[in-house]
């Protein structure tokens, strides 16, 4: 077997074990039906220029 080859038999036999440990997940557990509104007295410049921030002092913190 060459350099990331793999025997497909071995991988066929993982994602039937695999399979086995699942639970379901119903995704519509949560759902809700509603409006959402908000009022904001800033502008949207002033809202994209804080996001810029907190995007920038995010950056800042991941190095």
């Amino acid at each position: 077997m060459g350099f990331g080859s793999y025997d497909e038999s071995e991988q066929q036999q993982q994602t039937a074990d695999d399979e086995d440990d699942v639970e379901a997940v119903n995704v519509h557990e949560n759902d809700h039906d509603g409006q959402l509104s908000f009022e904001s007295d800033a502008s949207t410049d002033e809202l994209v220029s804080q996001l810029g921030s907190m995007k920038d002092d995010e950056d800042e913190t991941e190095e």
